[in-house]
């Protein structure tokens, strides 16, 4: 597996007012994209806070993980994710958008992502990730709406 070099995107941090994605600040939405996916691997991974998933994902956003069902609501992502981190000793998530695409008052993110983790009594793994992420506004922050991966082969 490969790890991702610097220079991925994310989301947390840079309040915008809700407008059309025709006439946004791409510039700034990517910083504060930038910012919420370092948020996601700094606090959720690396310091295990699964309360700072508020301010990742937004009130009604959705996980599609693979092989499992849909999961809804900030509430149980939440324990999706605090499960899956501490299930595989997760450490680290390190992720690049490699596309953003306007999409009505929202925004279509399209990348790649390396989970490092180190699963009881095994060596340090790599896992190759694509995922896709819808971006809404919410109390003024861009944040994870609908959210979807998989792995790479």
């Amino acid at each position: 597996m490969r790890k991702l070099g610097s220079g991925g995107s994310s989301v947390t941090g840079v309040p915008l007012r809700a407008m059309d994605t025709a006439t946004m600040d791409l510039g700034a939405i990517k910083q504060a994209m930038a910012k919420t996916n370092e948020l996601f691997n700094s606090e959720v991974f690396g310091k295990r806070n699964f309360a700072a998933i508020g301010q990742i994902y937004t009130t009604d956003a959705r996980i599609l993980p693979p092989g499992r069902l849909m999961v809804f609501g900030r509430l149980e992502i939440e324990g999706f994710w605090f499960d899956i981190i501490r299930s595989y000793n997760a450490k680290s998530i390190a992720r690049q958008s490699l596309d953003l695409m306007p999409a009505g008052e929202g925004l279509v993110e399209v990348g790649r992502s390396v989970i490092t983790a180190e699963p009881a009594e095994q060596p340090e793994v790599q896992v190759d990730i694509k995922y896709v992420v819808f971006w809404k506004q919410e109390d003024g922050l861009w944040k994870w709406h609908v959210h979807i991966w998989n792995q790479s082969w």
